[in-house]
């Protein structure tokens, strides 16, 4: 079976990674343009290109597929399916219609909730207790198609974004290779999703960074963990501006004023929340490094 993967970020390579050790016949790779990174700006491959590199597998990476010339070259490389996981880039009819046995896609939640860009990081913010992946066909509506597998996992109560998506990006290639396994023997069966349960992950951005200190400790907690490791959730304490990278729910703190610095312990910075109460363990000053609380506090004293 030949298969054409299209990918960008790391959870991409770790699936591409995945489906080559377990001796998949991957004719092409297609991966975002080769972009500036970091301060000299010098142009970096992404994560997939590298591992693509790696294994002598041709790499393709058009801006779009609005020419036929584009179009034609995947057709050239005559897939038997499309993998998908995490491009970056809508694919239109004309490239889902060319591989015989459909595009597959690898999306981070439990479809259908959470059809969009930013998947596990809503689960997260919303305080879900679990989420997972699921193995589904493209189709032209965004996260719709019907879906051929789900993996499921539970969320920690402190666990952040971030750790989550290393997680399921090993979910995730595991689902692909037994996915990929079973078209191949021609044992995949489709089942459309209810639309009517859709929910959607919109894409993060900074605006949503800012604590508002009468939510409820959960809700400040999970906003922490669902925005790291970017935008990362940011707040000022006694007039100077912090971005706040992890927090923990105290216990059985009622009654203060919401923002109201309760105390510092051994272990971090406690403040009075709406409902309840959190503990900054760690946190980040304008300008500076990432720093357990109780470390900077100790040479930044806090006014009495």
């Amino acid at each position: 079976m030949r298969v054409v993967f299209m990918g960008t970020p790391d959870i991409a390579a770790t699936c591409l990674q995945q489906i080559l050790n377990a001796g998949m016949d991957v004719v092409g790779v297609y991966t975002q343009p080769d972009r500036p990174k970091n301060r000299g700006m010098k142009l970096a491959f992404s994560p997939v290109k590298e591992v693509a590199l790696a294994h002598q597998i041709p790499v393709y990476q058009p801006e779009n597929f609005r020419e036929e010339e584009t179009v034609q070259q995947l057709r050239d490389l005559q897939p038997d399916v499309v993998a998908v996981v995490a491009y970056g880039r809508i694919l239109p009819q004309k490239v889902l219609d060319i591989p015989p046995m459909g595009c597959i896609n690898i999306h981070a939640s439990l479809l259908p909730k959470y059809r969009g860009s930013a998947p596990y990081q809503w689960a997260v913010l919303n305080g879900e207790k679990e989420t997972g992946v699921t193995a589904m066909y493209l189709c032209r509506e965004m996260d719709a198609g019907d879906m051929i597998d789900t993996s499921a996992t539970p969320i920690g109560e402190n666990e952040t974004a971030g750790e989550l998506l290393d997680r399921l990006a090993v979910i995730g290639a595991q689902l692909l290779e037994k996915t990929l396994s079973r078209m191949e023997k021609g044992e995949v069966e489709r089942t459309p999703q209810d639309s009517s349960l859709a929910t959607y992950a919109p894409m993060l951005d900074k605006s949503m960074c800012p604590i508002d200190w009468t939510k409820t400790a959960q809700q400040i907690h999970d906003q922490v963990r669902g925005l790291h490791p970017w935008p990362v959730a940011t707040t000022h304490i006694q007039g100077n501006f912090f971005k706040i990278h992890a927090t923990v729910i105290v216990p059985g703190k009622e009654g203060a004023e919401p923002g109201t610095i309760l105390g510092l312990t051994k272990t971090g910075l406690q403040i009075a929340c709406g409902e309840g109460a959190v503990e900054i363990r760690s946190l980040q000053a304008e300008g500076g490094k990432r720093m357990a609380a109780p470390d900077y506090f100790r040479g930044h004293p806090l006014e009495a």
